[in-house]
């Protein structure tokens, strides 16, 4: 299959992109116990990236107590922002762009993550149901009040400043799926507010568009994205209205910041843990229809090259790859020639070190 709408050039925000092959945000736990990135970091964004690319950054903390993942990197102090800047030189060497993606985990963390035990925070006082990943009950979070709402915001705004203006990112992506802090205003099994912040669905996304427009004002349009998951089941996310309140959202995006620089959608999957990408109805078409700018589709292409392919070519979507990419730090390269992937080894996802992170070999076409 000829991949050239996957290789057709296109502009995202100030950023003129060759291809559409994008790196998903994909957290990794490489950073130091501090949330410093390292320079094992360095390495893996360097080596995936390419001339006229564009890489996602994985999660980021916003701030300390935005979550407390061990190894998972922050932008919130002046070490990290140094870090982070060995990461953005490496990947502007490789003449490649960057967005670093901006992360709250909101009821997802635990109190034993943040420095004082600090409680954990989302729009209701509503834990997750099931276990998490220690195998206990999920924490009853503090429903935030609007001042509290009000502070999280501007810790948006801050750490998308230091992200562009000082650590040399291209833009930023708002993380508002999978569950985390802006996902759990949208969804109604996880808001059960009465004031402004819920209720309605104009309420419910009133948190992600003030955080986006706090960013605008901060980097500008062109400099700000946002990730979505509509319909998605994970961590505990349910919404009786999935076309209304996520076409809701994205008719405010386009009317207030039709220069974003791109809207970063999730295709829901059965099953997130399976390694058989099997192609799903294309649910996020109505989403498309709204949005006027590039729009990356994420999800389920990683083992369906061809469905990958197709779908670039049906649509002009940007393509968003995760484990494919993990193990293929020339990904562009082997989609465009066609040549074979390397397999990824998912007990290496979240480990601490360079094996099953930097150690995947690029493709020898001498042989």
């Amino acid at each position: 299959m000829n991949p050239k709408a996957l290789f057709s050039p296109i502009k995202v925000g100030k950023n003129l992109l060759k291809h559409r092959v994008v790196l998903s945000p994909l957290t990794r736990f490489r950073a130091s116990p501090e949330a410093v990135p390292t320079d094992l970091m360095v390495e893996y964004y360097k080596q995936r990236s390419s001339d006229g690319g564009l890489l996602v950054s994985e999660a980021t903390f916003i701030d300390r107590l935005a979550g407390g993942y061990p190894r998972a990197p922050g932008i919130y102090n002046i070490e990290q922002i140094e870090a982070w800047k060995k990461v953005t030189s490496a990947v502007r060497e490789k003449k490649a762009s960057i967005f670093l993606q901006l992360w709250h985990l909101g009821r997802t963390g635990s109190k034993f993550l943040n420095p004082n035990g600090e409680q954990i925070v989302s729009a209701s006082a509503i834990a997750i149901e099931g276990k998490n990943m220690s195998g206990g009950d999920y924490e009853v979070p503090h429903a935030l009040e609007i001042d509290e709402i009000k502070a999280i915001v501007e810790q948006y705004r801050q750490a998308a400043l230091n992200a562009v203006n000082k650590a040399g990112f291209d833009g930023v992506e708002i993380h508002s799926a999978s569950g985390y802090l802006p996902d759990q205003f949208i969804n109604s099994s996880s808001n059960k507010r009465t004031d402004i912040y819920g209720g309605s669905i104009e309420n419910r996304g009133r948190f992600v568009l003030e955080v986006i427009d706090a960013v605008v004002e901060a980097v500008g349009a062109e400099r700000t994205s946002v990730r979505f998951s509509p319909g998605s089941a994970i961590q505990g996310m349910q919404d009786d209205t999935v076309e209304e309140t996520w076409g809701y959202i994205t008719s405010e995006i386009q009317k207030k910041h039709p220069q974003l620089a791109y809207l970063h959608f999730i295709e829901p999957r059965a099953n997130f843990m399976s390694d058989v990408d099997t192609p799903s109805p294309d649910s996020l078409k109505s989403f498309r229809d709204i949005w006027q700018g590039p729009f990356i589709t994420s999800s389920g292409f990683s083992t369906a090259r061809d469905h990958a392919i197709d779908f670039a070519e049906k649509t002009g979507s940007l393509i968003s790859f995760g484990r494919a990419f993990i193990a293929n730090p020339d990904l562009p390269d082997r989609l465009q020639n066609g040549w074979e992937f390397n397999k990824y080894d998912r007990s290496t996802f979240y480990s601490n070190e360079a094996k099953g992170y930097t150690d995947y070999p690029f493709y020898d076409n001498k042989n």
